[in-house]
């Protein structure tokens, strides 16, 4: 199928120079899918994939609108789902997303541990799947409690609370985890900062680490 003129125009000067058609097709689209991947349950991986973009465009709008200060943060959330032109459909995609997300990529952990996907040669893409995993739990609970209600911070204190039981070093996690001795404005702002600086980074690290370990090692065979 040809490209529109429009596209043809522009992509052409970046053809000439860099190849990157050439290098798009042979990267990306000119690797054959085996067939015992065409299975509905080989598909869960590009739906976690999917589901971490969606997540990532309706972050960019809420953050916004959203201000993370005690004072202000259950404000900003009512006002985003009440005043803000589609401000409840964008927030609503990004809770439900946030569900499905944990679901897809437990689903997908499932399949690669039942078809044996994480022997040799192909441990360490296992043990990035598993640090991926960690970062979207990660996202589900400091996003948790941005929203800054009474279940957000009941909820919070309770999964908080849950840190303090590591041997030794668990108190101490737990208070630089909210930043004191209870859940309060520095554990908004940490949260805040973790949910949309430092745990996007990690995730597109680990993703391309990712993908480019699937794409030199290819797709595990059948059980």
């Amino acid at each position: 199928m040809a490209r529109p003129r429009i596209v043809a125009a522009i992509a052409r000067p970046f053809d000439e120079r860099f190849q990157l058609t050439d290098r798009l097709h042979k990267y990306l689209f000119d690797k054959p899918v085996p067939m015992h991947a065409r299975r509905f349950w080989f598909c869960f991986g590009g739906l976690t994939f999917f589901t971490a973009l969606m997540q990532g465009a309706t972050g960019i709008f809420l953050s916004m609108y959203y201000v993370p200060s005690p004072e202000r943060a259950y404000n900003s959330v009512y006002y985003i789902s009440h005043y803000v032109a589609f401000g409840w459909l964008i927030r609503s995609i990004h809770q439900w997303g946030a569900q499905l997300m944990v679901i897809f990529i437990i689903v997908h952990m499932l399949r690669v541990f039942w078809t044996a996907a994480y022997k040799h040669p192909r441990e360490f893409n296992w043990v990035a799947g598993v640090l991926l995993f960690a970062v979207t739990m990660a996202f589900s609970l400091t996003g948790y409690l941005l929203p800054w209600d009474n279940k957000a911070y009941w909820a919070s204190t309770v999964s908080t609370s849950l840190m303090a039981e590591v041997p030794y070093l668990g108190k101490g996690i737990q208070m630089i985890a909210i930043g004191g001795e209870t859940i309060g404005g520095p554990t908004l702002t940490r949260f805040f900062s973790m949910h949309v600086f430092v745990l996007p980074v990690s995730l597109m690290a680990l993703l391309a680490v990712h993908f480019w370990m699937i794409r030199r090692q290819g797709i595990a065979g059948p059980l």
